[in-house]
């Protein structure tokens, strides 16, 4: 297979991926509103909306672009969703599954979304070399949850074992970046892999022998999934092969929503605050919301996959100094500093221009 290079999105291709984007995006399928997805959700939002309109007014419609599918990290939007907190804030919140893996920069970049989640390594690249008008929100999870997985009988026990492997990623290039830092970390160089966008479709890959290792997957649920599959899979940690510690789940938004909808971003982050909270008090009972609102239909969910993620989840989400959604700027300035290091950035990035300041 030809090996692929680092993505230099050009304006052209950038202005292609919002089209198909917000197309694809739109798609009443993929998506979830406050009614949420059973009778008893829609029925108790729809009663915490009245109050919220009789206080602020008509309810602001607001858009969410997730990073995946749901799963337990989203939680706290569906918290705030079912217990009325968007709703009290004026906000009728509306989540969108993406169709493509950087649907939630390429819309809230385009202002197509309000916010979205991503991922802080990919949003300082491609803010600084296409220059495009993101910024950022607060971070969700501070910690990696990145791994590379394998088959047992791989033997791939780390990144030296992945010389002349074919190595399955979501075509998000923060991947390309952790594997080429990590290949030279050993001594070898990206080139001796090849790497295979597969999407969304990373376990499938993994199993049907498309590929001898994927990355991008995360030790809370593709590892977790596999595992309760009867699958005999391994992994081995990136931040033990040469990546440095890094934050894994951003909230983000676009340049003009900062200047014209500060206001909404503010009432959108406090009520986003106390969904998370709730997700601390009561785990099991949180975790229920978002089971009871799944999309059963295309995003099934494992009750049992699910609790063992929230586990692993939360100490993550809270951890440090800085709370939920809080931002960490030494954190930010290291990452760009390490992606300056490895050649991934044309130039210097610019951290406090990238932070939106949003006041609470």
């Amino acid at each position: 297979m030809k090996k692929r290079q680092f993505k230099k999105i050009s304006a052209m291709l950038l202005a292609a991926a919002l089209t198909l984007s917000v197309t694809a995006c739109g798609s009443p399928s993929k998506e979830t509103e406050n009614t949420g997805n059973t009778s008893a959700a829609a029925d108790t939002t729809a009663v915490s909306e009245t109050e919220g309109a009789a206080d602020t007014g008509e309810p602001e419609d607001f858009s969410i672009v997730l990073d995946w599918y749901p799963n337990a990290v989203h939680s706290f939007i569906y918290v705030a969703i079912e217990k009325g907190y968007y709703a009290e804030e004026g906000l009728n919140v509306r989540v969108e599954f993406p169709a493509n893996t950087n649907d939630a920069i390429t819309m809230t970049a385009a202002g197509k979304a309000d916010a979205g989640l991503y991922y802080q390594p990919n949003i300082i690249s491609t803010a600084v070399n296409q220059d495009i008008p993101i910024r950022i929100l607060g971070t969700v999870v501070k910690h990696p949850l990145n791994i590379v997985m394998s088959m047992k009988d791989s033997n791939i026990n780390g990144a030296k074992d992945l010389k002349d492997k074919i190595i399955g990623y979501p075509g998000t290039t923060d991947n390309e970046y952790f594997v080429k830092a990590m290949m030279e970390h050993n001594g070898l160089s990206y080139k001796d892999t090849t790497m295979q966008d597969v999407g969304f479709d990373l376990n499938s890959a993994l199993i049907s022998g498309n590929v001898d290792a994927i990355i991008g997957g995360y030790i809370n649920h593709e590892y977790p999934s596999l595992l309760q599959e009867g699958y005999a899979v391994t992994y081995f940690d990136i931040t033990k092969e040469g990546v440095p510690d890094y934050e894994e789940l951003v909230l983000v938004t676009g340049e003009n929503q900062v200047k014209n909808e500060s206001d909404k971003l503010a009432r959108f982050i406090r009520a986003s605050k106390k969904g998370y909270q709730d997700m601390v008090d009561d785990p099991e009972g949180s975790l229920q919301i978002l089971l009871d609102n799944q999309d059963e239909a295309n995003y099934p969910l494992d009750p049992d996959i699910e609790k063992a993620s929230m586990e692993i989840l939360l100490p993550l989400m809270a951890g440090d100094a800085d709370g939920f959604l809080e931002v960490n700027k030494e954190s930010w300035q290291n990452t760009a500093d390490w992606l300056l290091d490895m050649g991934l950035l044309n130039q210097a990035a610019d951290i406090n221009s990238l932070i939106a300041a949003i006041p609470q």
